[in-house]
Parts: structure tokens; C-alpha cells; sequence
């Protein structure tokens, strides 16, 4: 493993402990959007909550970028995929909670 720089990243974007690999492309950051309700279609939020793996699978095309297949997903190491559902997580809380958990 490389020693990884401080870099300041954008929010909602999560540096991938361990890079994913699609043919030529590395993917090493991905970038989260918070989804609109559409996007939320078909998923329950309870198991959103709960970082119910299939639920986060199944948003995660939907909201990032580089769009991520299916097929990537199942490549996360699960310490990338806990980043990804915490921070995932946080798009359901209200804004006041925001605030207070930033201070």
C-alpha cells in the first residue's frame, strides 16, 4: 500500500480505502448526491437506515459519480461500503441535525 496524502476532498465525497478496478479505470474517490425522491423509488428507507447492504446497492448507481455498476458495487471492500452508507445515511437527516452535528 502507498502512503496517502492530506488532500482536502469535496463533502460527499469518500476516498476508497481500496480502489476499484474497472478495465483501464481505477476508481479511488466517488462522489455522492444526495436523491430525490425518484431515485429513492423501490427502496425502503428503514433499510436505507440501517445500511441494509441490497438497499445501499441498489441507490448507489442512482447518486454517484462515476456512476457506479452494479458489478462495482459488489467489488466494495466492505470498510468502503460502511463510508459510503454512513454518508448515505447522513442525506435523511433533517437540516437543524446537520447543523448541530457539523458544530
Amino acid at each position: 500500500m502507498t502512503a496517502k496524502t492530506n488532500t482536502a476532498i469535496a463533502p460527499n465525497t469518500i476516498a476508497l480505502d481500496y480502489p476499484i478496478q474497472r478495465g483501464e479505470q481505477t476508481i479511488d474517490t466517488i462522489t455522492l448526491r444526495k436523491p430525490n425522491a425518484g431515485e429513492l423509488r423501490g427502496i425502503k428507507l428503514v433499510d436505507l437506515l440501517q445500511m441494509d447492504v441490497g438497499a445501499v446497492a441498489t441507490l448507489l448507481p442512482r447518486i454517484t459519480e462515476p456512476t457506479l455498476t452494479a458489478a462495482d458495487v459488489n467489488k466494495l471492500d466492505p470498510a468502503d461500503l460502511v463510508a459510503i452508507g454512513t454518508a448515505t445515511a447522513g442525506f435523511f437527516l433533517p437540516k437543524a441535525q446537520q447543523e448541530f452535528l457539523a458544530v
